[in-house]
């Protein structure tokens, strides 16, 4: 059914609903835990190693004035440089075969590259090459590698926990209501239909309706709000929320992949793996650096051995430019950033689908708003019915169209019945019903080939009334035809959302143009544009006519984000720059959309704008951060201000290196109290 625009919810929710995401069988969250620990025990293993080996090295022995020596010393400490580089090193040299199998060098390729020259000049060194090894250099480089590493895991480890969060909601048993009582059963076992008890302080084992109980229920796992709302029979809960302080009896509706929570984390985990231009930049710049930093260090060491310096000398300034050169920062200056805000969006109610166009809403200038259901709230109540046609009695119109309106669930549909409920009358059956595509409803009622339509089929199909009646500005109205002719009509009132006057004045604030687009009569539409200080609007529009009105739009030059419904307004939500799907209750399926909002509150609108803004600005942040780190660590570690007494060793590099990325993972942990403030 669809008199403003839209078609029946339920059922295009249903079929649109085919794709969905798989339930999560593991958690990122371990794996990156698993890597930490690793980097951790390396770590801890080469610095007890590099200890020893700093102690016996004769350049330290020299700044400290102390002497260590005894025969085989030398061999002492290529032993423990061995194990260092194999052990110590095994991360980054397996790093480098899994880039070069790709054919993406980056960041392993340099620091494998680096340490391995280091320790085969050095090697052959104590094996009888003329030169000086430098072993302690090449332990110290790899200590502060792993270490560097290990901060990293451990930032995207954190960075992964509020999914990991996410995953838990979901308690491991249920109780089952047989007719014997209850009993235990693991949710895994449970099937559309179980009927549940869940006792006070519980989680609710799975997506259902309440047939028994009345209690308040903590819902932030759907709203990102811990606030309780009270819930009562015949509501919707959540799988994951928290029961309050009564007994609820429910029967299921959703289980395993079907269910809210598992769409939610398949959509975030999407969100996190799919690249943004943002991304792609950084992957370019990364694999860019990598070239420039291999070229710049052979130069490097040619330039200083055609300068006449010997050849410890030179490879030190080679392998100190490659370690600096380490697209390190730069490699998790995106993808930190990306699982903060992705993971932080999610629990404020906002489900990312593209991050291209998430990170674009900074670009927004003009948000057009569908009507039902997104700036009202789609619930309709019968205001008056009439019949104009001498044939019909008034309450012969509410009869026919409740017997054509029961096998739908549009909101319109739900508001004819209640009132032929609320009047006493007996509702006939109907036959051959089906939806006319954004207009109304059409089939057969006692025998009358009957017709619900809105003022756009009326106008369409050039059919006038005469004394047309006047809705008033809460009004919708819509008609009853009988074999194509006029028979009479039905008013319904929806009212706006508390919530839709402030998110107008907000993206006003924002210097961004609010329009309104929508199926209803000129009047109705020309009533809540003046209601709520709309820019503009475009009324009797057909759902295939709205992409037209959001090409309009784009053709002056306007960056339209469209909201509306994840299915019914498909079309205009693929044209819109941005689509946001708003409305959808629990059904995360709006296939079209872009970004979903979980709570359907216009408000949330700004929160996509605001937080696609902060996490683009902490983007460039981060890539300036990395990139300008190299700009003045690179000519240093290459030797330039050498005659000025400034150079910087390799371990000082991978100090310098690592601090870059560190700067970058906490400036990405800002983030997330923009977002959530």
């Amino acid at each position: 059914m669809d008199q403003s625009g839209k078609s029946d919810q339920h059922r295009t929710h249903h079929e649109g609903d085919s794709h969905h995401h798989p339930r999560v069988k593991h958690s990122h969250g371990s794996h990156h835990k698993k890597m930490a620990d690793d980097f951790k025990v390396r770590f801890q293993v080469s610095l007890a190693l590099t200890i020893p080996l700093l102690l016996l090295s004769t350049t330290i022995q020299g700044w400290f004035g102390y002497e260590i020596q005894f025969i085989g010393r030398d061999y002492v400490i290529f032993g423990l440089a061995a194990v260092l580089f194999f052990y110590g090193g095994w991360p980054f040299l397996t790093g480098l075969a899994n880039e070069l199998k790709k054919k993406q060098p980056g960041m392993m390729t340099l620091i494998a590259l680096a340490i391995a020259v280091a320790f085969v000049y050095s090697s052959a060194i104590v094996f009888g090459l003329k030169g000086k090894p430098f072993f302690w250099e090449l332990a110290t480089l790899i200590v502060v590698m792993l270490a560097g590493h290990w901060i990293e895991m451990k930032s995207v480890m954190n960075a992964s926990k509020s999914l990991d969060k996410m995953m838990e909601l979901m308690p491991d048993t249920a109780h089952k209501i047989t007719e014997s009582g209850t009993e235990e059963v693991k949710v895994s076992e449970l099937k559309v239909g179980d009927k549940l008890l869940v006792k006070p302080g519980e989680k609710l084992p799975a997506d259902g309706v309440i047939f028994e109980g009345h209690s308040s229920v903590d819902e932030s796992v759907v709203t990102g709000e811990s606030k309780p709302v009270p819930r009562g029979v015949n509501d919707e809960v959540v799988g994951g929320s928290v029961n309050g302080n009564s007994s609820l009896k429910i029967e299921v509706i959703k289980t395993g992949d079907d269910t809210f929570l598992s769409k939610v984390i398949g959509m975030v985990q999407e969100a996190k793996k799919q690249k943004s231009k943002s991304q792609n930049l950084a992957d370019k710049a990364a694999f860019w650096l990598t070239i420039v930093a291999i070229s710049v260090g052979v130069m490097t060491l040619a330039a200083w051995l055609i300068a006449g310096r010997d050849f410890n000398f030179a490879l030190s300034r080679m392998v100190t430019v490659m370690v600096i050169a380490c697209p390190h920062a730069l490699g998790l200056a995106i993808p930190l950033v990306v699982a903060i805000s992705t993971s932080a969006s999610a629990k404020n109610g906002l489900l990312i689908r593209n991050r291209t166009q998430f990170e674009n809403a900074r670009k927004i200038n003009v948000v057009v708003w569908d009507k039902t259901g997104t700036l009202t709230k789609g619930e309709f109540a019968v205001s008056r019915y009439e019949s104009l046609n001498k044939d019909f009695a008034n309450k012969e119109i509410l009869k026919l169209a409740a017997g054509l309106e029961q096998e739908s669930e549009h909101p319109i549909a739900a508001g004819i019945l209640k009132k032929a409920k609320e009047e006493g009358i007996d509702v006939p059956a109907s036959k051959s019903m089906e939806n006319i595509t954004g207009e109304g409803v059409k089939g057969n009622v006692e025998g009358k080939d009957l017709k619900i339509v809105n003022p756009a089929w009326l106008k369409k199909n050039n059919i006038t009334i005469e004394d047309k009646p006047k809705p008033d500005h809460k009004e919708t109205l819509v008609y009853v035809l009988v074999d194509d002719r006029p028979a009479g009509f039905i008013a319904l009132s929806d009212e706006l959302r508390e919530s839709s006057k402030k998110a107008v004045k907000k993206l006003k604030e924002m210097k961004i143009d609010s329009w309104l687009i929508t199926g209803d009569s000129k009047e109705v539409t020309e009533s809540i544009a003046g209601e709520l200080d709309l820019k503009g609007y475009y009324a009797e529009v057909l759902p295939d006519q709205k992409q037209d009105k959001i090409k309009e739009l784009q053709m002056k030059g306007k960056y339209v984000a469209m909201i509306g419904d994840g299915v019914n307004d498909a079309p205009a939500l693929a044209q819109a720059d941005i689509g946001i799907a708003i409305g959808s209750g629990t059904d995360v399926a709006a296939e079209t959309a872009d970004i979903i909002l979980v709570e359907s509150n216009p408000l949330d609108v700004t929160k996509v704008i605001a937080f696609g803004k902060a996490t683009h600005k902490k983007m460039i942040q981060n890539l300036i951060y990395a990139t300008a780190y190299n700009v003045v660590a690179i000519p240093l570690g290459a030797g330039v201000l050498f005659w000025a007494g400034i150079m910087i060793n390799p371990a000082v590099g991978a100090v310098l290196m690592s601090l870059s990325t560190v700067t970058v993972a906490i400036n990405a942990q800002f983030l997330k109290k923009q977002i959530t403030t």
